[in-house]
């Protein structure tokens, strides 16, 4: 049974793009800065904020997790921002350990060094950070750290919309080719659907070739003209992701393969005339289901290869798991704009094909629940983190995504089963029209021609092409007359039309959210990073300039209560000067035996960074040169001590520029 679906203006789909783009420019702008580095620092020596006697030989950074590194990725910078390393990385890691090294010039002079670091975290993504340490005291330093976050900019901005890209361009090839074999085998010879598989397949092709390009200056300098430095191009092929990216690339050659032999070879046995042509196009129908299958797997494998998947804990199961959650979404969301295209693009649809995808949309989200559940798990680790976590309440954003779209497919099912009761009733008022579309051009064949048969040798050929071109316009607009009639007296294809709309306009929302959420730090990590903090200290307002900050305490001995005041002048990186004031109840100055202050930046686990102020008047200590090594919410945590066995220690988080 045929429901026949009308070439409607481009209106809908117009309507379509504009809410999507609005959403899409929503979700980025409030999601944008919450990617961030899935490896951490976990140690160095010398340790941040140290200050050593005699210059060391060498620097060593020790990571969480497996990174790469090049041969510029640690600088090591003296106070007049000149190079002190020697340039060499050094591989210094060891059974579980991940750690590299520099070594440094010989003979540096005494004053405060920066340590600049930038990194690959295995899950492909760019990391940075930088530290100080003195030799034997600390000075002023003029070290140009960069401020960029490793991975930002435009090359960032840049990279992270050509993955988008690229997931949109695999999510049309595999679901629209997924589509054809498996619901609709007619739409092969359709024009509409044979462009979305195809453009499918140039935006992936051309993402993947634009990710290629930008990898280098993504996780290296920043600057868009470095995206054609051939010397940079072959450190990326070097790399798993670049691996990765040219395997795409030579399993995107196979699919234009299957997309060749899919419309045509296939296409052309859509009606078989004997047996052995129908023998032909089920062995045909079975390659290119197997042949598909096995392509589509390796290209989403490329992506599990590649990123969350291939790093944390049992990568072995995770990374098949990726695949089958990549396959489900293509499946689902590629299958839905397929459709959606030929509701609107196609001139029939059988509802035998709308009864076939539902099936198949159950199916997809039966596995995406399964799939994206262990990939919570595996990911996220904890409530705790689900809440507390920029990657938990993304993930929170992209199941209520879910819940919406699944909401919406139940009415399309709905619609669905209308259009089965109505279509056995529909079969005779669609035969009857098109019995009396034929008598009516019938009969105005026959008015036109006179009914005779018989004239005289001047009709040529010349005026019978000229009639048959006249009786062909009657046709196709009787024909157009007839297929409006049907979509105006068929409010189920109508009501099934918008629903499917419904669903790729939140598809392509859910699509942006799960981009970003593929680029943002897992929660088990985020939530081990955070731990020393214990979520119980406030947050102090960012500063623009010194720092002030006053905060009671009590030792619970005798003249133990009081108010601890804090400057921090300029309020900035780099040096600083403090100074600390004791006060007692009475808001006089309180002189307490020992005052003492850390600050540490949990996010990158550096610190604490221990002072110990100089007593300069009664109830008053200070501190030169304290040295931030870069901007950041810092923990600060002031100990005071009121007798030899009174103390307390409070602490504050604090926004450093």
């Amino acid at each position: 049974m045929t429901a026949t679906a009308p070439r409607f203006g481009s209106a809908p789909l117009v309507r379509l793009l504009l809410v999507a783009t609005v959403l899409l420019g929503t979700v980025f702008t409030v999601l944008s800065g919450t990617a961030s580095a899935h490896a951490a620092l976990t140690g160095s020596t010398p340790e941040d904020g140290a200050v050593v006697a005699t210059a060391p030989k060498d620097i060593s950074l020790t990571f969480s997790e497996q990174i790469a590194m090049g041969d510029n990725s640690i600088r090591v910078l003296d106070p007049g921002n000149k190079r002190a390393d020697t340039g060499k990385i050094r591989d210094l890691s060891s059974g579980g350990t991940v750690a590299y090294g520099v070594d440094l010039h010989a003979g540096l002079p005494d004053g405060t060094y920066t340590v600049a670091w930038q990194a690959v975290s295995a899950d492909s993504h760019p990391i940075s950070g930088a530290f100080t340490f003195s030799i034997g005291a600390p000075s002023k330093t003029t070290a140009a750290v960069p401020s960029e976050e490793a991975g930002g900019g435009l090359v960032g901005t840049l990279y992270d919309i050509a993955r988008y890209i690229s997931y949109a361009g695999f999510i049309l090839l595999v679901g629209g080719a997924a589509f054809i074999l498996g619901c609709w085998p007619r739409g092969a010879s359709v024009r509409p659907l044979q462009r979305l598989v195809v453009q499918g397949w140039l935006t992936l092709t051309a993402a993947t070739l634009v990710l290629l390009l930008l990898r280098s200056p993504y996780t290296g300098s920043g600057e868009l003209g470095d995206a054609f430095d051939l010397g940079g191009l072959q450190d990326v092929l070097a790399t798993k992701t670049g691996a990765a990216l040219v395997s795409r690339l030579l399993l995107l050659g196979a699919a234009a393969l299957f997309v060749a032999v899919l419309f045509g070879a296939y296409a052309k046995r859509e009606t078989p005339q004997d047996e052995e042509e129908n023998k032909e196009r089920k062995d045909l129908t079975f390659g290119l289901t197997v042949g598909g299958a096995v392509v589509a797997a390796g290209i989403a494998g490329t992506w599990a290869l590649a990123e969350h998947a291939s790093t944390g804990i049992q990568t072995g199961l995770a990374m098949p798991v990726d695949v089958l959650h990549l396959l489900a979404v293509a499946s689902w969301l590629g299958g839905l704009t397929a459709l959606l295209v030929a509701l609107y693009r196609a001139p029939s649809l059988e509802n035998a094909a709308v009864r076939r995808f539902s099936r198949v949309a159950f199916v997809s989200v039966v596995v995406l629940a399964a799939t994206g559940l262990y990939q919570s798990w595996r990911q996220v680790g904890s409530w705790s983190a689900l809440w507390g976590t920029s990657y938990g309440q993304l993930l929170l954003v992209k199941v209520g995504l879910v819940a919406v779209l699944v909401g919406i497919a139940w009415f399309s099912r709905r619609w669905t089963g209308r259009l089965e009761q109505r279509a056995e009733a529909g079969a005779g008022v669609r035969a009857g029209v098109r019995v009396g579309a034929e008598a009516e051009a019938e009969a105005a064949t026959g008015s036109e021609t006179g009914g005779g048969t018989e004239t005289t040798a001047s009709v040529t050929v010349v005026g019978d092409s000229e009639r048959a071109t006249q009786l062909a316009r009657q046709k196709e607009a009787l024909a157009t007359a007839r297929q409006k009639r049907i979509r105006d007296s068929d409010p189920g294809r109508i009501g099934l039309r918008r629903s499917v709309l419904a669903e790729a306009g939140v598809a392509v929302v859910l699509l942006a959210v799960t981009t970003v959420l593929t680029s943002t730090e897992p929660g088990r990590t985020a939530e081990q990073e955070a731990g020393a903090t214990g979520g119980t200290a406030a947050t102090a307002p960012a500063t623009e300039g010194p720092l002030a900050l006053t905060l009671p305490f009590d030792t619970g001995g005798e003249n133990g209560k009081g108010t601890v005041r804090l400057t921090l002048d300029p309020g900035r990186s780099g040096a600083n000067a403090m100074h600390i004031y004791v006060d007692g109840p009475d808001g006089q100055p309180l002189d307490v035996p020992e005052v003492k202050a850390a600050f540490t930046l949990t996010a990158q686990k550096i610190g604490p960074l221990p002072i110990v102020p100089e007593h300069f008047a009664p109830g008053h200590w200070s501190a030169d040169a304290v040295q931030i090594p870069m901007p950041g919410e810092w923990q600060l945590q002031l100990t005071i001590r009121t007798s030899d066995i009174d103390q307390t220690t409070v602490d504050k988080n604090v926004k450093i520029g």
